[in-house]
């Protein structure tokens, strides 16, 4: 082999930028290799949400036995205790490290998204304050953007309180608006050369720091750097091989690879595979085929299993039409639209199925459970009035003070969106029973009337009232859906990535089928299977496990590297 470094990192997501900042933190020669063209992965373009709980920060009273009561009440299928509770108890030094390395994560006010069980929290969710990518020189347009979706008016960067508030149309919107407009405009020397708001925020305000931490250390990422598959010698991981703009090469690792690739699903053969429901890469809200699964094909050949593949990380999505070009489409995340009051979710038999305003993933399942048992989910519908029209997003259908039906394309009417009159010409539009959708909207205004849903028990915990409309009396997850006109959207199943992978144990190390780790080959994010198995306990379910486990990875290889080792192959890490 040509090169040798101590530690490969193949991916460079929050998993894999914390794997290498902790290796190199610890006196390892990292490299990391990436197969996009830019930096951040997957993380840089999602929320940007990391669950730590019992994180000690600021004046949570979190504690480890609360966390593993929520977590023992919420997980229902058999998962590794050992590999669980390391979580649990790493989360807080993990953070405690950041914080040294000048990244201090901030605590927000969101609930579990089991709030209903024991020892939920609305403190564990935590994210990055926005950050000023131009810090980061040449490298600061290279870190994944946002989609337009999630910015205003397809353009300027929002912060998830922004992104919150103006959607809902919360307290003082119009102002943050213009708070927003402003201070994109005011940035007059970026302006100059790129239309990309300077200011990381979400997933890129996480990565951004992290980057430049690595950068200040000397740790080198190679972008459009694919990983092809996973070398080994007696019995041992020992290095990797990579394509590079069609050159394929040998790259030497003494300690070990550190997979953090993401999931696969992007693949559809391995979609196929793993689901019980039939699901569709076009269905995703993850960068177009970015996650493909080539970790977990080339650590399969080793022997590794996998665990937890059953399952998304369930996300409702929909799908439009691309503005500039209507025969190409694009796929809208619709997470909290499908429970906002003056609404209803009906299974395309005009049934309910869910109690709509629960979490994403909850919801996902309960449109894969029914799926099973009816045939007649995937997609289903959201049927929704005009109050709702006015006020909410149906997915990429903004509020009608940003997108009116006449600036809605006319390609987009009875294909896309559906409107009518009436329920019951709504209902024959998208091939319902009309007299069956007409009687469950007649009983869902009831409830809002009376605050109460007896057949799901919508609004009836903090996570479904948080997302609601506070003016909506006397429950703000439930509004009566009587206002002329009518409208609909399918909702597909999409998620935000894939809930299993390669079987990891505590440490992170990747193991095959009797248990036994496999020499030099760990693993943490989306590559490997969720601690919780197929459950989703709150916001960040994802990032953070992801984080806490790229750290455990880098530790645990620093750890059985011998100071002999360290000291011949590696000059002292730049501080």
């Amino acid at each position: 082999m040509s090169e040798t470094f101590d530690v490969i990192v193949v991916g460079s997501g929050a998993a894999g930028m914390t794997a290498a900042l902790r290796a190199r933190d610890l006196g390892l020669q990292v490299l990391v290799v990436e197969k996009a063209h830019k930096y951040g992965g997957t993380s840089a373009t999602s929320g940007g949400v990391a669950w730590i709980p019992n994180h000690g920060l600021g004046d949570s009273t979190d504690t480890r036995e609360e966390t593993l009561t929520y977590l023992d009440a919420v997980i229902k299928e058999p998962v590794n205790r050992e590999r669980l509770e390391a979580y649990v108890d790493t989360g807080r030094e993990m953070l405690g490290w950041l914080g040294g390395e000048g990244i201090n994560m901030i605590s927000m006010p969101w609930p579990d998204y089991f709030a209903e069980l024991p020892g939920s929290r609305t403190d564990r969710s935590l994210v990055m304050a926005p950050w000023d990518g131009r810090q980061l020189g040449d490298k600061f347009p290279l870190v994944r953007e946002q989609y337009p979706r999630f910015k205003l008016f397809n353009r300027y960067a929002m912060n998830l309180e922004e992104t919150f508030t103006i959607a809902a149309r919360g307290p003082g919107w119009k102002k943050m608006v213009a708070n927003v407009i402003g201070r994109y405009w005011r940035d007059r020397s970026t302006r100059k050369i790129t239309r990309r708001d300077r200011l990381y925020v979400s997933g890129a305000a996480l990565i951004g720091p992290i980057l430049a931490r690595l950068d200040a250390k000397g740790v080198e990422i190679r972008l459009e750097t694919r990983l092809e598959t996973l070398i080994t010698a007696e019995g041992k991981v020992t290095g990797v091989t990579v394509s590079h703009l069609g050159r394929r090469y040998d790259i030497e690792a003494r300690h070990a690879v550190v997979v953090c690739a993401g999931g696969f699903e992007w693949n559809q053969e391995l979609r196929d595979r793993f689901y019980p429901v039939k699901t569709s890469i076009w269905w995703t809200s993850t960068p177009q085929g970015a996650n493909t699964g080539d970790a977990l094909i080339a650590a399969e050949a080793l022997g590794a299993a996998t665990e937890h593949t059953d399952e998304g990380w369930w996300a409702p999505t929909m799908i439009l039409p691309n503005r500039s070009a209507s025969n190409f489409e694009e796929v809208h995340q619709a997470v909290f639209d499908v429970g906002r009051p003056y609404s209803v979710c009906v299974n395309r038999n005009g049934d309910r199925f869910v109690n709509e305003a629960c979490s994403y993933d909850r919801f996902g399942a309960a449109m894969a459970a029914d799926q099973l048992a009816t045939g007649a989910n995937t997609p289903c519908w959201l049927v929704f009035d005009a109050v709702f029209r006015q006020k909410f997003t149906a997915g990429g259908i903004l509020p009608t003070a940003i997108m009116s039906d006449k600036s809605i394309p006319a390609d987009w009417w009875d294909h896309y969106i559906f409107k009518a009159d009436t329920v019951a010409e709504l209902a024959r539009k998208i091939d319902l029973n009309p007299a069956k959708l007409e009687d469950v909207t007649r009983r869902m205004t009831e409830y809002a009337t009376r605050g109460e849903d007896p057949e799901f028990g919508r609004g009836s915990t903090i996570y479904d009232k948080t997302f609601g409309d506070p003016t909506c009396k006397p429950n703000p997850a439930l509004g009566a859906i009587r206002k002329a006109p009518f409208y609909a959207v399918q909702i597909h199943l999409g998620d935000l990535g894939t809930k299993g992978g390669l079987k990891a144990d505590h440490k992170a190390r990747v193991v095959d089928g009797s248990g036994k780790p496999i020499p030099g080959l760990y693993a943490a994010g989306n590559a490997t299977g969720s601690p919780f198995g197929l459950n989703y306990p709150g916001a960040g379910g994802t990032i953070g496990p992801a984080m806490v486990f790229g750290y455990i990875a880098a530790s645990d290889i620093a750890a059985r590297a011998t100071n002999r080792d360290v000291a011949a192959t590696l000059e002292p890490a730049v501080t």
